[in-house]
């Protein structure tokens, strides 16, 4: 890792972030600056390396990487759909795993069969779309919520949802279930188009061995 310019990274607050961290620390990159839980810093530096670190909420990682504030961003497969920002996917990270679901009572099944026109409600509205009108050729009403999505179907508000599903306890305990996959879901690294280019060889290498490691993991 060489070079006059840091590269910055941009990493997804919370679990992903950890993990991220702990992948890099196998490879020899590490941010001792990072585990110090008390520092108020914003941006984590390794001075040795040419590495800069920040964290930042999921939707913002690809705006940072896209307008080149951050170099790479390590973000979950759902905002990159969600958020349509121009960056490089460049890795599957094979942590995170998850899947985004239509969900719902099993009698909306019968709705979801006949193509009948439903409310669908959902923290992921760019994705729901997508998938109703490109995947299903289905005509929906998409309710955009913030909380707890699982609510909507239970009030009335919606006849399914499109969420996250890890292990579907949720669902269950309030008479919830998968009714349709859209797409598995799991950690990804992006690039910013112009940082491919100007740091090609470093970036590349540093693809190169995440993904030797991750193979190694499999």
């Amino acid at each position: 890792m060489n070079g006059d310019r840091y590269l910055t990274f941009a990493l997804c607050k919370g679990r992903l972030a950890k993990q991220t961290l702990a992948l890099l620390e196998q490879m020899g990159i590490t941010c001792e600056e990072m585990k110090d839980k008390d520092s108020r810093k914003l941006i984590f530096v390794n001075e040795e390396l040419k590495l800069k670190f920040f964290l930042a909420k999921g939707p913002d990682v690809p705006t940072y990487v896209e307008y080149g504030a951050a170099d790479i961003g390590v973000v979950g497969k759902d905002t990159i759909l969600e958020e349509h920002r121009k960056v490089h996917e460049v890795l599957d990270l094979k942590f995170g795993k998850c899947r985004m679901c239509v969900c719902g009572p099993e009698e909306s099944r019968r709705c979801l069969e006949n193509r009948e026109l439903i409310r669908v409600a959902t923290k992921y509205p760019g994705i729901a779309k997508d998938y109703f009108y490109n995947v299903r050729h289905q005509t929906v009403e998409i309710i955009k919520l913030n909380g707890s999505i699982e609510l909507a179907p239970i009030v009335g508000l919606s006849e399914v949802i499109v969420d996250i599903v890890e292990t579907g306890a949720t669902l269950r305990e309030n008479g919830l279930t998968v009714l349709e996959e859209v797409c598995p879901l799991s950690a990804r690294m992006i690039v910013n188009p112009v940082s491919m280019r100007l740091e090609n060889k470093r970036i590349k290498e540093l693809i190169l061995n995440m993904r030797r490691l991750l193979d190694e993991e499999a």
